[in-house]
């Protein structure tokens, strides 16, 4: 059986990973160009990654889901350590990233243009890799022990919790404040292959990648 709140933070996983994909993919076009990046399509990328994943996604995860595996196994709990450890980083994480666009943004007409470009690629990168592990360990090891060990009352609380959540890139209409950071990301990201797909990671059905891609 597979429950509702399972099946909701797989498919924000699946969004994530393709807003992921996407930056990536735009930064690496344009490093092989030589050109500068959308830096609004950045801004709106980001915004959605601290706004969604970083404030609704991950907290659940940690006050609702990760506290009903906690004294199954020692070892689970050493990897629940880890993922806990990784969400409390996870916002300052996107604020280095913010920061390191801003950076490259404003040095991008001076000759320090190439070097705020690596500086912002690297960082990229490391969350990227960071968080695509974060998210095949939970569904390597998280999901599957919560499918086996938690009870009837606890799916009904994981649930209904997990149903609040209004991700639009996983498959939610956008609430009313939020819709025009899609439109933007939409009309700022072009639909082609070589960027990824805009539209796929809107709508949520691109595959999770867990690896940095090629």
């Amino acid at each position: 059986m597979t429950h509702t709140s399972i099946s909701i933070i797989r498919q924000e996983h699946r969004a994530l990973s393709a807003m992921l994909r996407s930056i990536t993919l735009l930064l690496g076009e344009h490093h092989r160009r030589g050109s500068v990046p959308d830096f609004d399509a950045l801004r709106a990328m980001l915004f959605y990654v601290d706004e969604f994943p970083e404030k609704l996604h991950h907290p659940k995860e940690t006050r609702l889901l990760f506290p009903k595996l906690r004294g199954l196994d020692a070892q689970v709990d050493s990897v629940l350590d880890r993922l806990d450890h990784d969400h409390a980083c996870g916002e300052n994480a996107v604020r280095e990233l913010e920061h390191a666009l801003v950076a490259f943004e404003m040095m991008a007409e001076t000759d320090q243009r190439e070097a705020r470009r690596e500086v912002f690629e690297t960082a990229v990168q490391k969350y990227v890799a960071f968080y695509l592990e974060h998210m095949r360990v939970e569904e390597a090891v998280v999901l599957p022990l919560a499918e086996s060990a938690l009870c009837a009352a606890d799916w009904a609380e994981l649930d209904a919790a997990f149903l609040a959540n209004r991700d639009p890139l996983a498959g939610h209409e956008a609430d009313e404040p939020y819709r025009p950071l899609f439109r933007k990301i939409l009309r700022l990201l072009p639909g082609s292959n070589s960027i990824g797909s805009a539209l796929e990671a809107l709508a949520g059905t691109a595959v999770p990648k867990y690896r940095w891609p090629p």
